[in-house]
């Protein structure tokens, strides 16, 4: 029973937090909205990791807490399905938000919105949790729901800058593209399996699995390919794939501690984790499996490529995002979900620190987010350049860091896949391949520009005022404050170690048995990769013989010619390659392709409605129409109602003769 509670406390505590901080923290203040909200995120971590030691001792959970409504059959319920994978995901939510909590104080400190901002990352690490910790398919869809609300009030949080406004609509309208495929799969699974409780869902699925059904008479599709590409549809907007990747990179107008909560550890790994969850289903279709690495490997390569040519600090890390998800995406196709988990797990720790270390230049810039007027920040950031040097590292894979064993696990469990004949991981893989050079490239033409070389700092203008203020003390920059290097230098040692320390047990041990399910005959590429394993340490000696290190070498070595050795170069490439760099600056052209052809033909379709429809046919034939054939019948009534005594004699004498000609001629007929 004391576990239960417990349960109860780790979503509870933060919502507690966000309510106080919400309703009262104009009368409570600043200091205490802040201390509100992290003590509710303090205590929801602390729970979490008792609860993660519980479940590592062996006791899981999956019951009802409270039911809502019951409809027929249909049982409405708020439960909580507690096992490895939860209790993992827990952890890293409340971890991460927590240091993002402590980091706010310094970064918001000057921002009138400070009370609201805390109560919405609140509300946020709770829409989370109820997320990860349900254990049906009702609760994930409030989760599901829940945290795409938040994510629109935090990326609009700054409601007066038009570009705000802009992004967190296009979140929200993008988000829903994808929920309605995810709300489609939800209904589907209700109406074949009649019910919404993952285990009796899982446990029915293996007796439906060679079902087919015809949406359209004559074209049968399997029941369950059509169940998983709608969930994953919902997965595709919530964890910004392609082709609804598109408000990732605009999102970057909300603050960065938002920035590093939402699109690095929590809201962008939903649909990760919703597809790991769903194992049981995803590997009765390989056709779904396929669709789900073509599309990871489709993010992974194209939105990295878009990072190289990035100017704005934050943009490069959102795009670095954006590859990690394809990357983890993949390992969900492979069926390796435990290594698309893992690599969740240790890409939320160095991409949030990637992104509060970001938030911590910007402060230390005076709100300057340019690359280009940045420089030689090493001397006047210390704390900030080590700790964004360990960020970059674990994100490009080195040997040792905890990147490298969640990424070239991925990279393995794939080529192991593709030799098995798996459709589609040959074409992941050399895309995977090639996304790590280009990872190691961006990211280490970011770190240069912004911590090496001459400093570009002097003759840039200061002072953008992104926070809605002014910076009174232009001039050089400056190493953060504390509360916000305590949180880097706190995110950066699991960043270091948590994938020597993990992998042993997350992707060869029996950790995930019981929460993810895979058919390892039909699937074989985790098991192979467990023959091959020979511990960390062996794993990341021999990587210096693979050719991941050697490319990650290459892209480094790249970055540091072009940007530190020959600056001078950059610019003469770009001016070669003109067709090549419009390309990529503008995104594809997706955004075009999106106001054009979907926005362009929604609107297309609402003119003809409205023109066609409401104009011409309701109020043109059925209104208006009506209207004019009473008018002319009462036009050519008037005409014989003139009001003259003689009319009216010489009308009835007229018909007197109609009627007795009628009448004889008929007689005679006769």
């Amino acid at each position: 029973m004391r576990m239960q509670s417990l349960y109860l406390l780790i979503p509870l505590a933060p919502l507690a937090g966000a309510l106080v901080a919400g309703l009262f923290g104009k009368a409570i203040g600043r200091t205490l909205s802040h201390w509100v909200t992290i003590a509710g995120v303090l205590v929801s971590t602390v729970a979490s990791f008792m609860v993660f030691n519980d479940v590592m001792a062996g006791n899981t959970f999956d019951g009802t807490v409270y039911t809502w409504a019951v409809v027929g059959g249909l049982k409405l319920e708020v439960g909580f399905l507690i096992d490895a994978l939860t209790a993992t995901m827990m952890v890293v939510v409340s971890f991460v938000s927590l240091m993002v909590h402590v980091y706010t104080i310094g970064y918001m400190a000057d921002d009138p919105g400070y009370q609201r901002f805390f109560s919405y990352i609140s509300l946020f690490t709770f829409s989370m949790l109820m997320l990860v910790m349900s254990n049906n398919f009702l609760q994930l869809f409030f989760g599901w729901e829940a945290v795409g609300l938040v994510s629109y009030l935090l990326i609009g949080f700054w409601y007066k800058r038009p570009t705000a406004i802009h992004a967190n609509l296009k979140a929200f309208l993008v988000n829903r593209v994808g929920d309605f495929g995810f709300v489609l799969g939800i209904g589907l699974i209700y109406a074949w399996f009649g019910t919404l409780h993952y285990a009796e869902v899982f446990a029915a699925a293996p007796g439906l699995a060679g079902k087919a059904v015809e949406f359209v008479p004559g074209a049968p599709w399997m029941l369950m390919t059509v169940i998983c590409v709608c969930l994953f549809i919902g997965a595709m907007g919530k964890s910004a794939q392609f082709p609804l990747h598109v408000w990732l990179p605009d999102s970057m107008e909300g603050p960065t501690p938002i920035s590093a909560l939402i699109h690095a550890a929590t809201m962008v790994t939903a649909g990760i984790f919703m597809v790991a969850r769903m194992s049981p289903l995803f590997e009765l279709s390989d056709a779904a499996l396929t669709f789900v690495i073509v599309i990871g490997a489709i993010t992974a390569f194209f939105m990295g490529i878009l990072g190289v040519i990035q100017n704005d600090i934050k943009r490069v890390v959102a795009y670095s995002t954006l590859s990690q998800l394809g990357y983890m995406t993949v390992a969900l196709g492979a069926s390796a979900y435990s290594a698309g988990i893992f690599h969740l797990m240790t890409h939320a720790f160095f991409k949030a620190l990637l992104f509060l270390a970001a938030g911590s230049v910007i402060i230390g810039m005076h709100h300057e987010q340019d690359i280009r007027k940045m420089g030689g920040l090493w001397k006047k950031m210390p704390v900030t350049w080590i700790t964004s040097l360990v960020g970059s590292l674990a994100l490009i894979g080195t040997p040792f860091l905890s990147g490298f064993y969640s990424k070239d696990s991925i990279l393995l469990a794939i080529e192991a896949s593709a030799a098995s004949g798996h459709a589609g991981a040959t074409i992941a893989y050399w895309a995977l391949l090639i996304g790590v050079a280009v990872t190691a490239f961006y990211s280490f033409r970011m770190f240069f520009l912004v911590f090496h070389g001459k400093p570009r700092w002097e003759s840039a203008d200061h002072g953008h005022g992104h926070h809605g203020h002014d910076d009174a003390h232009h001039g050089t920059p400056h190493e953060s404050p504390a509360v916000v290097t305590v949180p880097l230098v706190l995110l950066a040692i699991p960043s270091v170690v948590i994938g020597f320390v993990a992998i042993d047990a997350m992707l060869y041990g029996d950790y995930f048995a019981g929460s993810i399910v895979v058919d390892a005959a039909r699937h074989p590429a985790m098991k192979e990769l467990a023959a091959h394993f020979h511990g960390a340490t062996a794993m990341s000696l021999h990587s210096f013989l693979t050719a991941p290190f050697w490319l990650d070498l290459v892209g480094v070595g790249l970055a540091w010619f072009l940007y530190l050795k020959r600056p001078d170069l950059p610019a003469v490439l770009q001016a070669r390659m003109q067709g090549l760099y419009r390309l990529l600056d503008n995104k594809y052209y997706l955004d075009r392709i999106n106001e054009v052809v979907f926005a362009g033909g929604a609107r297309w379709i609402g003119t003809g409605l409205w023109k066609g429809g409401d104009v011409a046919l309701i109020d043109g034939v059925a209104v208006n129409g009506s209207a004019r054939l009473v008018g002319w019948v009462a036009a050519a009534s008037r005409l014989l109602q003139s009001g003259h005594i003689y009319t009216y004699a010489f009308g009835m004498i007229i018909g007197l003769l109609v009627l007795i000609t009628l009448f004889v001629t008929l007689g005679v007929a006769r």
